[in-house]
């Protein structure tokens, strides 16, 4: 019996050796990760923070063995770190520059570039603003510094200088301005950076005059307990640019007719498949597709169903 309790113990050990020496190892013989195993950390655009607090609670709660971890960061940060091979994925609103890309390419690595989500920049305004609609081209006289006080927009408003807050200084909503509402290269003085969208949306409660730029998924999840609070201390603008104003609504990102939309990215520099490539797969997944929807944000590779409201009166 003895014999048989050692053969037995022998042999789970060999199994466990066995095992052990096929899984994938790098130079020094530590154990690498695989696509749903393993720790790593990732970067993430902060204005994306919600969403991907979703979807990584999701991810390491189905994979009990995988740990992926992110630091909320500004768009700049993100590649930086990317580039500088301190994380292996970067989550932006936008793809690699020809340039960033030719970094990681002459180190032969070849980035995939992946589109999760369909996103937008919503424009925020203190409770007490009766002003509650601006026009795509007043936004972009804002930025050029062409348009500072509010009764410019509205000759019977009581408010004073626009002060125009967002989150960081290297942000991407503020590159997307750039490159899609105006051709400026320095912000007008009435701009502010206060850190974090968390503290847009507090600096505007405050402020009268204020105008908040923060990514959408910040407030467009209703189930939310923050995006629920942060709607009760602000109002969401309307924006048009050739038809009706409207707010930063998933129906109005997937129709194209909300102005300020922007795609959502998982930039990856893994050489292998390994947890990074595991986590990219699972939100352009279907799991993690149905996450971007119950966000309040338009998935990349799901159809959206869009209810047409019927505006006019009934007989």
């Amino acid at each position: 019996m003895k014999l048989h309790l050692v053969l037995f113990t022998i042999l789970l050990i060999g199994l466990g050796v066995l095992l052990g020496t096929c899984r994938e190892r790098d130079k020094k013989g530590r154990i690498l990760d695989n696509a749903t195993s393993g720790s790593i950390r990732i970067a993430v655009d902060e204005s994306l923070r919600p969403l991907f607090e979703a979807e990584l609670d999701t991810f390491n709660g189905t994979y009990k063995y995988a740990s992926v971890k992110a630091s909320y960061v500004s768009e700049g940060e993100a590649v930086d770190a990317l580039l500088k091979d301190s994380v292996r994925l970067a989550v932006i609103t936008r793809k690699l520059t020809p340039e960033e890309a030719n970094v990681l390419i002459r180190l032969n690595l070849f980035p995939h570039q992946t589109k999760v989500a369909k996103d937008a920049i919503a424009l925020i305004l203190n409770k007490t603003n009766p002003d509650s609609t601006l026009q795509f081209a007043q936004l972009k006289a804002i930025m050029e510094g062409n348009v500072t006080q509010w009764k410019e927009l509205n000759s019977k408003s009581k408010l004073g200088p626009f002060e125009v807050v967002f989150d960081h200084p290297q942000s991407g909503i503020i590159r997307f301005l750039k490159d899609s509402v105006a051709n400026v290269v320095k912000l007008p003085g009435d701009f502010y950076a206060v850190k974090s969208n968390k503290a847009v949306v507090e600096y505007v409660s405050k402020k009268p005059n204020a105008i908040g730029l923060i990514g959408v998924s910040w407030i467009s999840d209703k189930d939310d307990a923050t995006a629920s609070e942060f709607l009760k201390t602000i109002r969401v603008a309307s924006l048009s640019r050739d038809s009706d104003a409207v707010q930063p609504y998933q129906a109005y990102i997937a129709n194209r007719e909300y102005p300020l939309r922007r795609d959502i990215f998982i930039i990856s520099r893994e050489a292998r498949s390994g947890l990074g490539t595991g986590f990219s797969a699972f939100v352009a997944g279907d799991k993690g597709q149905r996450i971007v929807l119950k966000s309040g944000m338009v998935p990349a590779t799901m159809p959206v169903r869009i209810v047409v409201v019927n505006k006019n009166k009934f007989p």
